[in-house]
């Protein structure tokens, strides 16, 4: 009954909403996403268990998508006492002028050439911008079988529409159980604070009344302590202090390429959740331990690559290639909202929620520390010692509080050129979202994989982490002017994951 009941406050909800929200404003951080040097997109991949069916996911889309007021209106762009505003505004929605279905040869076409097809197709979707006289977004329907699916949908969309926290609540109610065709996912929904490891409650058992005033004095040092040093860097990042010129960092004040290529690995996901139970650590912890080690795996080769043949004896295979410092930072992008996991669409719609829909990201600096260690182990408790900081800070939400003032004060140009100055002083970027917990279909398709990306930004290299059942699929965008290889990179997480599984498993860590 709760999931029912959910299913049907979700449409109800949307449709209040289509009633009172003919226009509105977009937010600070939308603006910012339409702007010339920022333009943004997201493309989800998602593959498909069966061939599509095109008519049912039109009729799909019908009945969920477009009842959503972001996904039925319009920008439009306006003059008001010399200031340009920008509004959603409401507009009739024909779903088959969103969806697009690619002629495709299939016959001679194999698994591994399909894949390098959907690259392709993905690479070049990039290129192309969407239409603003109707609303931004649109679907393609790929019959193209691949070696981990046999149909495949692209959700294409302008990240002023939403962030992903946002898209996946909305893939969600788009979606239904395979286990039962009537009832909506379950929500991965976690508390951003739980009752079972409230410091508050540990510290209470462990000292005296007397004591406690002291280390509530204490942590509030601390997290005014990190957030200030956390200010700093942010201040020095816009100003000067710039990431090591490294085989992966990417230069868009020079670079002239503006397509990007996207490929996608899909690992286990009880194996991180093993190294997570054993290292007493978060999912999010261990993924950037694996990618610390990845790319530290990566860079090591692609240094060694620049030596000259015949200089010297070939390197060994574990000796270290890189200079002895690097600073490589990634941008990961942090949901300021109360609550974390994936909300319920209705609660999202809802006039006053806590958890509304937008793009409610700030983001931290998170510094990789970029080194070959005997021990693959190591990656996890610097990355761990690391984030534990960050988490005692206010960082993410005094970016996202920066971003809007400065666009309020100076408008969006000159935010969006401050911004783009700051973030390509950094290396990367990086985000991590929780998906759906059980097999679910896409107006009858059953699922096998989702696989999100991002573009716009001015990074050669962003790397998204999105779970699905059992799966994590490490999605990877990419210049390819810069990383020619980067199923290379793919591979060397691949292999950071087994190192570091294997090492917890020599050392007697059981879940």
């Amino acid at each position: 009954m709760e999931i029912k009941t959910r299913q049907h406050m979700s449409e109800t909800t949307v449709e209040n909403e289509e009633e009172k929200e003919e226009e509105q404003p977009l937010s600070p951080t939308a603006r910012l996403f339409h702007a010339r040097e920022f333009n943004c997109y997201i493309i989800s991949v998602i593959g498909l268990k069966k061939k599509i069916e095109p008519d049912v996911i039109i009729e799909g889309m019908k009945q969920t998508l477009i009842r959503h007021p972001r996904f039925s209106s319009k920008l439009v762009n306006s003059w008001n006492n010399n200031r340009e505003e920008q509004k959603w505004v409401r507009t009739n929605v024909v779903v088959e002028d969103h969806v697009i279905i690619p002629k495709i040869e299939t016959q001679n076409i194999e698994n591994a050439n399909a894949d390098a097809f959907l690259e392709s197709y993905l690479s070049d979707l990039t290129t192309i911008h969407l239409d603003t006289s109707k609303p931004l977004w649109e679907v393609h329907l790929l019959d193209l079988k691949t070696s981990d699916a046999e149909n495949v949908v692209v959700f294409k969309i302008h990240h002023s529409v939403g962030d992903g926290m946002s898209m996946m609540s909305l893939v969600l109610a788009c979606t239904r159980k395979t286990s039962d065709p009537n009832e909506l996912p379950s929500l991965p929904y976690h508390n951003r604070l739980s009752s079972g490891s409230s410091p508050l409650k540990t510290s209470s058992r462990c000292y005296s009344r007397l004591f406690w005033p002291v280390m509530v004095l204490w942590s509030a040092v601390v997290l005014v302590w990190n957030t200030v040093c956390d200010a700093l860097e942010f201040i020095a990042t816009t100003l000067f202090l710039k990431d090591t010129e490294t085989p992966i960092k990417g230069n868009f004040r020079l670079s002239k390429s503006k397509q990007m290529r996207l490929v996608h690995r899909t690992v286990s996901l009880d194996d991180i959740k093993l190294i997570k139970n054993a290292m007493n650590m978060t999912v999010n912890d261990v993924v950037l331990g694996v990618s610390q080690a990845g790319l530290s795996k990566y860079l090591n080769r692609r240094y060694g690559e620049k030596t000259k043949a015949g200089e010297q004896e070939e390197s060994k295979k574990n000796s270290s290639n890189m200079p002895k410092k690097i600073r490589l930072r990634a941008v990961l992008l942090v949901n300021i909202r109360p609550t974390t996991g994936i909300q319920d669409l209705a609660d999202m719609m809802a006039k006053g929620s806590k958890c509304r829909w937008g793009n409610w990201i700030g983001y931290i600096f998170f510094p990789f520390s970029i080194a070959l260690c005997d021990d693959p182990l190591e990656h996890l408790v610097g990355v761990k010692s690391i984030i534990d900081q960050k988490k005692n800070s206010f960082e993410a939400v005094l970016t996202f509080a920066v971003g809007n003032l400065l666009i309020k004060l100076l408008g969006v140009q000159r935010a969006a050129q401050m911004t783009i100055r700051t973030l390509s002083n950094t290396t990367m970027a990086f985000s991590n979202l929780v998906g759906p917990i059980e097999e679910v279909s896409l107006y009858g398709n059953t699922v096998t994989y989702i696989a999100p990306s991002a573009y716009g930004h001015p990074h050669a290299l962003t790397m998204h982490f999105q779970s699905y059942m059992n799966k994590m699929t490490m999605s990877l965008t990419v210049d390819p002017t810069v990383i020619s290889d980067p199923h290379r990179l793919c591979d060397d997480l691949e292999e950071s994951l087994r190192s570091i599984k294997t090492a917890v498993q020599k050392r007697g860590f059981t879940q």
